[in-house]
């Protein structure tokens, strides 16, 4: 028997999304659903913050961050029942859904992702109308080496992704683990890398999310890029993980193929990002 024939029941996984909820619903799925309320969640419970700041705040300022914890638990709950539902019992058993219906629905996602960032980009734009002095709004220097090496790393880690996929696909399983490995350090980093961007700003300039309206823009946007980058990252740990268990295969690849979807696009992303949100900032016209 091949490990593609084993049922979850002879090795004794515990699997939390075997059964579509609630039952009686065939194909469909509500983790997604319940990891898109956890996300739209998040964005809430930064309205709600804003919402408690200011001379006359609406809401009482334990509001937000109550919210944007719940949310974020509720976002990684849903998220661990859609890996496993999608990838993980689909491997451990014999009816698990189709490599081409994942890999379109992973396309599908994207486009979704594609038009949540359009929207900041626009607001981003609409900002830009007119007049623009950095100076007298008060902009900290934003491209500085800090975010460049940042940006490096991450564009490296789209490479040693891509070649650790490659390796894997001629049968060298070290080398993949190798790629994948190197691949959520140099995210993680980058991570990192964001967070002490951030108390730089803050801290040593005074940067704040309620400095401006350019304030707003550059947070909401790096924000959300950075939430992308950390989920990607838990991804890119389930497949390293699942490798050092040996769970793929130069043809058993689909969840190495949708995850390297997404950490491509969140690179993409984020040199769109430095480009015109950081570049672009400091360009008078």
């Amino acid at each position: 028997m091949t490990v593609a024939d084993d049922s979850s029941e002879e090795h004794g996984h515990h699997l939390p999304a075997v059964e579509d909820w609630p039952r009686g619903f065939g194909e469909a799925s509500w983790w997604p659903f319940i990891t898109a309320i956890g996300a739209a969640g998040v964005y809430v419970g930064a309205a709600l913050f804003l919402l408690a700041r200011g001379e006359s705040p609406i809401v009482t300022p334990a509001a937000g961050p109550a919210v944007f914890i719940g949310s974020v638990g509720l976002f990684l709950i849903g998220l661990y029942g859609w890996v496993y539902h999608a990838f993980v019992k689909a491997f451990w058993s014999s009816d698990g859904h189709g490599s081409k219906a994942l890999r379109w629905g992973m396309v599908l996602f994207l486009g979704s992702e594609v038009a949540t960032f359009s929207a900041g980009f626009v607001y981003y734009a609409f900002i830009r109308v007119g007049e623009w002095s950095p100076e007298t709004l008060g902009l900290p220097h934003l491209l500085g080496s800090l975010v460049l090496i940042n940006t490096a790393l991450l564009v490296l880690s789209s490479i040693t992704l891509h070649w650790g996929h490659v390796e894997l696909k001629k049968g060298n399983r070290k080398n993949f683990l190798i790629g994948t490995g190197a691949t959520l350090l140099l995210g993680i980093i980058f991570i990192g890398g964001q967070v002490l961007e951030y108390y730089e700003f803050i801290v040593n300039d005074g940067f704040t999310l309620t400095e401006g309206i350019y304030a707003s823009a550059f947070f909401g946007l790096t924000g959300l890029h950075g939430l992308h980058v950390s989920m990607g990252a838990v991804l890119v740990g389930i497949i390293f993980v699942r490798g050092l268990y040996g769970q793929y295969s130069s043809d058993r690849d689909v969840s190495v193929e949708t995850v390297s979807m997404y950490w491509h696009f969140v690179d993409a992303v984020w040199i769109f990002l430095v480009v015109v949100l950081y570049a672009g900032a400091e360009i008078t016209f």
